[in-house]
C-alpha cells in the first residue's frame, strides 16, 4: 500500500478546522437569523410529516378493519346494487372450484340520538366460523345458543362504549320507521381498536330489519390449486354486469381512491410552509454571502479553492436543513399524536369513520421528510454558493461591490422559462387520479415569480425614482430611500421576495377557499328550494317510508306538496367507490329547477319513447367518461337497463359520482316504492311550526328528521369549515413565516449597512431620519411585494380553482375574491414590515459613526 501523503493529510485537517471555524463564527454572529431559518424549515417539515402520519395511520387502520370483515375469504361476490336475492347463495356454494361460501348481510343501522350509524353484520355462524373466525359473537356460558337467537346482538368493545351498554342490556336500533329492541348477548372474538361493529344471526337480521330473502355479499374460499385471478375473471363473465366479483384488496383500493385526493391536497398544502422556508434559507444565505464577500475573497487569495468554498456554503445550508428537519420530525410526531387523540383521524375529511388509529414511527416517511428538509435548504443555498465561488477575489475585496454579487439574480430567462412551463403544465390531465401537473405548475409559477423580482424591483423603483426626481417633493428621507431601492435592486428583491412568496400563497389559498365556500352556498340555495326537508333517518341505510306512510305524511294539514325521493347505490367498478343513485321528482323539460346544471340538457323530444333519461354529476364525466347524449347501461333492476345522459349537474357532496333519475322511472325499473326523504312545500297560510308539529304527531313522527333549509345550510357550512380547518391553519402559518422572513431579511440588511449609515451620520443625517428611511424602504418594499404577490397569487388561485380542484374532487366552482380578508392581511404585513425595519435598524444606527466608516478601509 502507498503511504498517505502527510502534507495532504495536514491540508485536509486544516480545511476541516477552517470549515468549523467559519461555521461557528457565522452562527455566533447571526444566531437569531439562523434560528429563524431553522424554525421555518422545522415548521414546514412538521406540518407535512404530521399530515402524512395521520393519514397513513388512519388509512392503514381503516384498511385493516375492512380486511378483518372478509376474514380468510379469497373472493367476495356481491350485487351491483346494495342487496340481492339469496337464491344466488346455493348457486355459488355448489360452484366448481368453491370450497366454502358464507352469506353475509351488511347494514348501516340507524341508532336513535346518535350522529353515526352502527355497522351490523348478519352471518351464518357455522360458515363464518371457518372463513372469518374473529367475527363470531362470544355468548355467555349460561346461554351458548345466543349466536342463533333472534333477539340477540353482539357488540364490539368500541360499540359497547359508544352505546354505553354492557352484556345483558337492551339496545334500541331503528328499522324504517319502527324501533327494534335487541339484547346485548356479549362481545366479539376480535376487532380492531375503535372499530364499532355488531354481529347477528343472518336470519334474525333479515327479519328484524326488513330484509327477508336478501343478502349483501357472499364470501368465497376456493379449493386448493385453483387460480384465484382466473376464477374471478371466469365467474365475473358468467354472472354478468349485475354482479361484482371482487377481492379483499379491492376494498382498500376503493378507500384509497376516495381519500387519495384529500390526502394529497393536505400533504401539498402542508409543504407550502417548507417551500417558503426554502426561500428563507436562500435569503439568509444570499445576504450572508454578500456580507462575507470580502472574507471569502481573502480566503481565496490565501489558497482556498472554489470547490472548497462552494462546499462550505452548501454545508452551512445543509446544516440549517438538518437541524430544522430533525426538529420538524419530532414536532410533527407530537402534532400527529395530539391530533389523533383530540380531533380524530381524518382532519375533517370524514373518510375514515369508526377507527381509532395510533400514530407510529414510519422509517420511509421520516427519511423522506428529513431528505426534503435538507434538500430545500441546500437548493436555497445553491445560488449564493455558486456566486461566491465564481466571484473574482480582486473585485470582491473592493468595498461597495456587494450589489454586483446579486447581478446574476436579475437574469430573466430562467424565470420566464419557469412561468412558461407552469402555464403549459396547467393543460396536463391528472396523473394517478391526482392533479400532479397542477401542483408542479403552482411551484414553477412561485419560483418564476420570485426569480423575476430583481427585474421587477429595478424597473419599479427606477421609474419611481426618476419620476420623483423630475418633480421633487417630500423630504430627504424619501429621496434617500428611493435612491437606495433604485440603485440596489438585488438587495431590494431579496427583501421583497419573502413578502411576495408568503402573500402570494395567502392570496391563492384564500381565493380558493372563498370560491369553494361561496359556490357551495349558492349550490345549497339552488338545491334547497322547499320549505322543509324530512328524512326517515339522519344516517344508516335501513330507513324507508312505505307507500302507506307516504300517503299519511302528504296528508298532514298545511302541506301543499310532498316530493318524495329515494337514495340508493350501485357499483360500476369494484375498484372505485359506489355511485349514488338519487331518485327524485324531476321535470325533464326543466331539470335546472331541481339541479344546478353545468351545460346544455337534452329535451324530452330528443329521446325515443323507450329511452329513459338520467342526469349525471360532474364526477361521472371525469371518472367514467359520460357525456351528453351518451347511451349507458346501468345495473338497475333485475337485468339492468340502457339510459341516456340528458345533462350534467354540479354535486358538492359525492365526489365519487352521482346519478339523478326520475322517481317514477326508478320505481318502474326496481319495484322499490319506499322513500328515504321528502321535500315539503307548505301552504302560504300555514306556519312552518304547525306543519312540523303535524309531522311529529304522526305515529312514526318520532323517527323523522325534520330540517329547514337554513339549518341544513348552517350544518353543511360547519362541516365545510371543519374540513378546511387545516387550510386555515396553513394560511396563518404562511403569514407568520412571511413576517419571520421580512424580519430576518431586514435585520440582515440593516446590520450589513452599518458603514452606509455611518457615512450618512457624517453627512448630517440624524438617527430619526435614518429610521424614517428604513420605515419608508420597508413600506415601499412590502407594498410592492404585496402588489406583485396579489397578481401571482391570483394566477395561482386560478390554477387551484379551475385545474387542481376539478381534477382532485371532480367538481367545478365559480371564482370569488375575499377582498376584506386580503386587505386586512396586507395592512398587517405592511405595518409589521415598517416596524420591523425600524427595530432592526436600531442596532446598525447605534454603531459609532467613526468606527462604522473605518470598517470600509
Amino acid at each position: 500500500m502507498t503511504p498517505a501523503n502527510p502534507h495532504r493529510l495536514t491540508r485536509m485537517r486544516g480545511h476541516r478546522i477552517l470549515a468549523r471555524w467559519l461555521l461557528g463564527a457565522e452562527w455566533r454572529s447571526h444566531r437569531g437569523r439562523a434560528l429563524v431559518a431553522v424554525a421555518t424549515i422545522a415548521l414546514g417539515v412538521a406540518l407535512g410529516y404530521a399530515v402524512q402520519l395521520i393519514n397513513s395511520a388512519a388509512f392503514n387502520e381503516f384498511s385493516a378493519a375492512a380486511r378483518s370483515l372478509s376474514g380468510q375469504a379469497d373472493l367476495q361476490v356481491r350485487g351491483a346494487q346494495p342487496l340481492f336475492d339469496e337464491s344466488m347463495y346455493p348457486r355459488l356454494a355448489t360452484h366448481k372450484g368453491v370450497a366454502l361460501s358464507s352469506p353475509v348481510l351488511t347494514l348501516d343501522v340507524t341508532v336513535p340520538e346518535r350522529n353515526a350509524a352502527l355497522p351490523v353484520l348478519g352471518i351464518d355462524v357455522f360458515k363464518a366460523s371457518r372463513i372469518a373466525p374473529d367475527l363470531i359473537g362470544v355468548p355467555s356460558a349460561e346461554r351458548p345458543f345466543d349466536t342463533l337467537a333472534s333477539d340477540a346482538i353482539f357488540l364490539s368493545t368500541a360499540a359497547q362504549q359508544w352505546l354505553q351498554v354492557k352484556p345483558g342490556d337492551e339496545v334500541a336500533l331503528q328499522s324504517g320507521t319502527s324501533i327494534v329492541h335487541l339484547r346485548v348477548a356479549g362481545g366479539i372474538v376480535r376487532t380492531r381498536p375503535g372499530q364499532r361493529l355488531a354481529i347477528m344471526d343472518i336470519a334474525a337480521a333479515q327479519w328484524k330489519f326488513g330484509r327477508v330473502g336478501k343478502l349483501s355479499r357472499v364470501d368465497v374460499r376456493l379449493e386448493r390449486g385453483v387460480d384465484r385471478e382466473r376464477f374471478r375473471r371466469d365467474l365475473q363473465t358468467e354472472l354478468g354486469s349485475q354482479w361484482v366479483v371482487a377481492e379483499a384488496r379491492d376494498t382498500e383500493s376503493r378507500t384509497d381512491r376516495l381519500s387519495r385526493a384529500y390526502r394529497i391536497n393536505m400533504n401539498v398544502l402542508a409543504l407550502v410552509a417548507l417551500f417558503t422556508g426554502a426561500f428563507l434559507v436562500f435569503s439568509t444565505q444570499a445576504l450572508s454571502v454578500v456580507r462575507r464577500r470580502a472574507q471569502f475573497a481573502m480566503l481565496r487569495v490565501l489558497g482556498l479553492t472554489r470547490g472548497q468554498l462552494l462546499r462550505q456554503i452548501l454545508m452551512e445550508g445543509a446544516l440549517l436543513g438538518l437541524l430544522g428537519s430533525v426538529c420538524g420530525l419530532a414536532l410533527g410526531y407530537v402534532l400527529a399524536a395530539g391530533a389523533l387523540n383530540f380531533f380524530g383521524s381524518d382532519l375533517g375529511g370524514g373518510y375514515f369513520p369508526g377507527v381509532q388509529p395510533q400514530v407510529g414511527f414510519e422509517p420511509l416517511a421520516s427519511s423522506t421528510f428529513l431528505t426534503l428538509g435538507i434538500a430545500v435548504s441546500v437548493l436555497g443555498s445553491l445560488a449564493p454558493a455558486l456566486e461566491a465561488a465564481r466571484a473574482r477575489p480582486a473585485a470582491a475585496l473592493k468595498a461597495g461591490a456587494e450589489e454586483s454579487a446579486l447581478a446574476r439574480l436579475a437574469t430573466p430567462w430562467p424565470a420566464l422559462l419557469c412561468l412558461l412551463a407552469g402555464a403549459l403544465l396547467t393543460q396536463v390531465p391528472p396523473w394517478f387520479d391526482a392533479p400532479i401537473g397542477g401542483y408542479i405548475a403552482v411551484a414553477l409559477l412561485l419560483i418564476g415569480g420570485i426569480a423575476l423580482m430583481p427585474r421587477v424591483t429595478a424597473f419599479t423603483f427606477g421609474a419611481t425614482s426618476r419620476a420623483f426626481a423630475a418633480r421633487p417633493r417630500g423630504g430627504a428621507a424619501s429621496t434617500l430611500a428611493l435612491a437606495r431601492l433604485a440603485n440596489a435592486p438585488g438587495h431590494a428583491s431579496i427583501a421583497m421576495g419573502g413578502v411576495l412568496s408568503s402573500f402570494a400563497l395567502i392570496v391563492a389559498m384564500a381565493i380558493m377557499v372563498a370560491s369553494f365556500r361561496v359556490s357551495v352556498e349558492d349550490w345549497l340555495v339552488h338545491l334547497l328550494s322547499a320549505d322543509l326537508y324530512v328524512r326517515v333517518s339522519q344516517n344508516g341505510d335501513t330507513g324507508g317510508l312505505s307507500p302507506g306512510e307516504q300517503m299519511r305524511l302528504a296528508a298532514v294539514p298545511g302541506i301543499a306538496r310532498a316530493a318524495f325521493g329515494r337514495t340508493s347505490h350501485i357499483t360500476l367498478d369494484p375498484a372505485r367507490p359506489d355511485i349514488a343513485v338519487l331518485a327524485r321528482e324531476i321535470d325533464a323539460d326543466d331539470p335546472g329547477a331541481n339541479l344546478q346544471m353545468t351545460g346544455p340538457v337534452l329535451s324530452p323530444q330528443a329521446l325515443r319513447d323507450d329511452e329513459t333519461p338520467v342526469w349525471v354529476s360532474e364526477a361521472m364525466v371525469d371518472l367514467y367518461g359520460y357525456k351528453l347524449g351518451q347511451r349507458v347501461r346501468l345495473p338497475l333492476g333485475e337485468r339492468g337497463h340502457v339510459f341516456v345522459v340528458a345533462g350534467v349537474w354540479r354535486d358538492y357532496v359525492r365526489q365519487s359520482g352521482a346519478i339523478e333519475i326520475r322517481l317514477a322511472d326508478y320505481r318502474r325499473l326496481t319495484a322499490d316504492t319506499s322513500a328515504t326523504d321528502v321535500a315539503v312545500t307548505i301552504q302560504r297560510s300555514t306556519s312552518v311550526e304547525r306543519v312540523v308539529a303535524g309531522l311529529r304527531a304522526l305515529p312514526f313522527g318520532a323517527t323523522l328528521d325534520v330540517s329547514q333549509p337554513g339549518e341544513i345550510r348552517a350544518r353543511t357550512l360547519v362541516i365545510f369549515d371543519r374540513s378546511f380547518a387545516v387550510t386555515y391553519l396553513l394560511e396563518a402559518v404562511a403569514i407568520v413565516i412571511g413576517l419571520f422572513g421580512v424580519a430576518a431579511t431586514f435585520s440582515a440588511q440593516t446590520l450589513a449597512r452599518a458603514r452606509e449609515f455611518g457615512m450618512l451620520r457624517h453627512m448630517g443625517v440624524t438617527r430619526s431620519q435614518i429610521f424614517a428611511i428604513l420605515a419608508l424602504e420597508g413600506g415601499m418594499l412590502t407594498a410592492c411585494g404585496i402588489a406583485m404577490g396579489f397578481v401571482l397569487g391570483f394566477v395561482i388561485s386560478l390554477i387551484l380553482v379551475f385545474v387542481v380542484n376539478p381534477q382532485s374532487f371532480h367538481w367545478s366552482m365559480s371564482l370569488h375574491v375575499p377582498w376584506t380578508v386580503l386587505g386586512t392581511v396586507a395592512l398587517v404585513m405592511l405595518a409589521s414590515s415598517c416596524s420591523t425595519a425600524v427595530i432592526a435598524g436600531r442596532g446598525a444606527v447605534s454603531v459609532d459613526a467613526v468606527r462604522a466608516v473605518k470598517e470600509d478601509w
